[in-house]
């Protein structure tokens, strides 16, 4: 019943016994030394591609909003003017001028000025006013809205004609550094200006569906209100999933059982229920030749076949699972015990429970980096300045070319149009970086792509280290060396990187593949050749399974990697020859994890959900003054906060358990092909797996004598 038993010599010969082998080697050497070199190199290019990014980019047309003239509000000379006002908001959300628009580099074709604070009350320039002085019109606290500069001794009538100073006012609030219009503002009666109803209508609905204030600020107040409560939650959900893993060494068989069986419950409730409808539909004659070819799927429901397929199914698979648990309990045994034992692992090693905190935190890095790199290249660009006037198409402004490039700075106004102007428009494409622009994203994408998978990879690597130094310890727990986290982190950065930095360009080359795979079938979507569309899912499908196997291969890899310090092909052949020799074993360990890993997740992030629901809603009663459930705008807000935590918690914790599993068994099957039990060559897999395989190491001497 050794290790041969599962495999086959086509998978390589079994490993064989070496007398200096006690786990994780110490003296070992670089590997995968060119890769290594590669992406360092490409990692200095993209802390190249940041300065270049830093250098040119202005994040800032990001971050603030920008007048007339193109000066950005809240900085520099207009730091005390956070907010942008539009002098006819019209113009920005009327249809008639979307064209408009969108040929003016998204810029509204109204002046647009920085301000303080916005407009509080409705006003309108009267009819009586048009002949009196700017100064007197608008030099009062809540109408200096005019441009800087304008004269106060001009006319106001000259002043509304080149969009100098605003011709009405609407009661507005700031959102996203814009001022809006309120919701329940009154249109006031403008000069010149249509207030009829249906564009009133229109611009409320635009301003409904814009103005997302008021449920920005009650999310934030229900944050606020609760956010010690979700700490609470998410502290239940840590203590649930080391709850859960500590306690599968004394339950991992019962609940494995219970699993198993309530799975082949659901599946015979299922045949049953697939059998009373069958039963029913057939009694009635209902089939599918009367039925005919429909394209309502709901149709089907009502014939028999439908439910006589679906029984034949559900019958197939739930033989399936009663033959696997007929014929291969053994191997769900042995699966049984390596759960125990890596609950016991987990449980010598707590610090690798909180290892994925400093994976979280370099992927954390790596997508701010990438984010902020992305935004400086594209805004990497020069402004560009051209002319533009509120009336282009009087005879007095024909002589000017429109939208010609201009210097707001030098260029002077031409006072035979009204109120022509040198504006902002957009920024520049051209240049070495703005050509360049395209490469550069290029490069910053497989730089993302390549450092997450990096990253993911140093952790499965370094975890893998921790335990396999575990199972290889004769003598548990004083055989553990002391500080295996941090000694495997150590050694896995100094020898390993280029390894690591193979894997993961391996995967990342197939996940760029499936992203333009994607972009390719968004592009040609609307596109009805049914062969295109058929070949391109296979395509996918095809890319989706290789990038599977890639990841499975290359967890494997890393933990031969992190036990016999070797390069990455080689551990990549090693661990697929190990598990193709031993391929039921793998499947039913998969399996067995799977199934249970999943019904922690969902005891863990069920339970938080539960309990926050009661909570939140207030249906918990008698907790006292000091645990009553805050006063909320939106309950469910809480609720979803603290089950999306606890998922994420409970994944980082049961990704450390499945990689310690993943770890054990493929140093246990190790185990099986390098010794014997003798007293040269003992086994070091527990008592439990012993017992299970009718295995038993000789005893030393001085057990003997203890026994006796």
């Amino acid at each position: 019943m050794g290790g041969k038993q599962d495999g086959d010599e086509a998978y390589g010969k079994p490993a064989k016994y070496d007398p200096s082998f006690r786990g994780p080697i110490r003296n070992r050497s670089c590997t995968d030394i060119i890769c290594c070199v590669l992406f360092l190199l490409f990692i200095l290019g993209y802390i190249v591609v940041g300065i270049v990014a830093w250098v040119y980019g202005d994040p800032r047309q990001v971050l603030y909003p920008r007048n007339s003239t193109g000066a950005y509000c809240g900085v520099g000379a207009n730091k005390d003017k956070p907010y942008l006002l539009y002098f006819n908001i019209f113009s920005c959300i009327l249809a008639t001028n979307i064209i408009m628009v969108a040929e003016n580099g998204l810029q509204c074709p109204t002046a647009q000025v920085c301000v303080s604070s916005c407009p509080e009350i409705a006003w309108t320039v009267e009819v009586n006013q048009l002949s009196q002085k700017v100064g007197e019109v608008f030099n009062t606290a809540n109408r200096n809205f005019c441009l800087p500069g304008v004269p106060w001794d001009m006319p106001v009538i000259q002043s509304l004609q080149q969009e100098l100073c605003p011709g009405f006012l609407l009661p507005s609030t700031p959102a996203l550094g814009r001022c809006l219009p309120l919701l329940n503002s009154t249109l006031p009666e403008l000069p010149g200006i249509s207030s009829n109803t249906s564009i009133s209508q229109g611009i409320s609905g635009v301003l409904d569906s814009l103005n997302a204030r008021d449920i920005t600020v009650k999310i934030f107040e229900d944050v606020a209100q609760s956010w010690y409560w979700i700490l609470v939650a998410l502290g239940v959900a840590l203590v649930l999933s080391l709850l859960f893993i500590l306690l599968l060494r004394l339950v991992a068989g019962p609940l494995v059982l219970v699993l198993i069986l309530g799975v082949l419950g659901v599946l015979a409730y299922g045949i049953y229920h697939c059998w009373e409808e069958y039963r029913v539909l057939r009694d009635r004659g209902a089939s599918i030749t009367q039925l005919g070819i429909t394209s309502n799927l709901s149709a089907y429901r009502n014939v028999q076949e439908t439910w006589l397929a679906a029984l034949i199914v559900l019958a197939v698979l739930e033989a399936i699972l009663l033959l696997t648990l007929i014929f291969l309990r053994q191997r769900i045994r042995i699966a049984i015990a390596l759960l125990k034992e890596a609950s016991k692992a987990v449980g010598q090693m707590m610090s690798t429970l909180f290892y994925p905190l400093v994976t979280f935190v370099l992927l954390l890095i790596s997508i701010v980096y990438w984010a902020m790199t992305a935004l400086y290249l594209a805004t990497s660009g020069q402004p560009q300045y051209v002319f533009w006037a509120p009336n282009a198409s009087l005879p007095s402004c024909e002589k000017v070319q429109m939208n010609a490039s201009c210097d707001p700075t030098a260029q002077p106004v031409n006072s035979s149009c009204p109120g022509l102007r040198c504006v902002f428009q957009s920024y520049s494409s051209t240049g070495l970086v703005q050509r360049s622009l395209f490469n550069l994203q290029i490069y910053g994408v497989l730089g993302l792509f390549w450092t997450l998978n990096w990253v993911l990879a140093l952790g499965q690597c370094v975890l893998a280290g921790a335990f396999a130094s575990f199972y290889w310890a004769f003598h548990k727990p004083q055989d553990i060396p002391a500080f295996p986290l941090s000694s495997a982190f150590i050694r896995t950065l100094r020898y390993h990187t280029g390894s690591l930095a193979f894997g993961a360009l391996i995967l990342t080359l197939v996940q760029i593949a499936r992203v333009i795979l994607e972009y390719i079938d968004s592009k040609l979507r609307g596109a009805q050749n049914p062969v295109a569309r058929c070949i391109m899912c296979c395509f996918k499908c095809c890319l989706w399974c290789l990038e599977k196997f890639i990841k499975f291969l290359n967890r494997n890899a890393y933990i031969m990697i992190a036990i016999y310090g070797k390069n990455f092909c080689v551990s990549a052949k090693n661990a697929f020859m190990l598990l193709m020799r031993n391929i039921v074993r793998v499947f039913v360990l998969d399996k067995v994890t799977d199934l249970l890993l999943l019904f922690g997740k969902l005891l863990v992030v069920g339970g938080v959900g539960v309990l926050s629901f009661f909570f939140f809603t207030g249906r918990i009663q008698g907790l006292g003054r000091d645990f009553e459930n805050p006063s909320l705008n939106y309950y469910w807000l809480p609720i979803m906060i603290s089950i999306l935590g606890a998922y994420v918690i409970a994944s980082g914790f049961f990704s450390v358990f499945g990689m310690c599993v993943d770890t054990l068994f493929l140093c246990f099957l190790e185990d099986l092909e390098r010794n014997d039990g003798s007293l040269d060559r003992p086994y070091y897999m527990p008592k439990s797996l012993l017992k299970i395989l009718g295995k038993k190491n000789e005893a030393f001497p001085e057990d003997k004598k203890k026994k006796k």
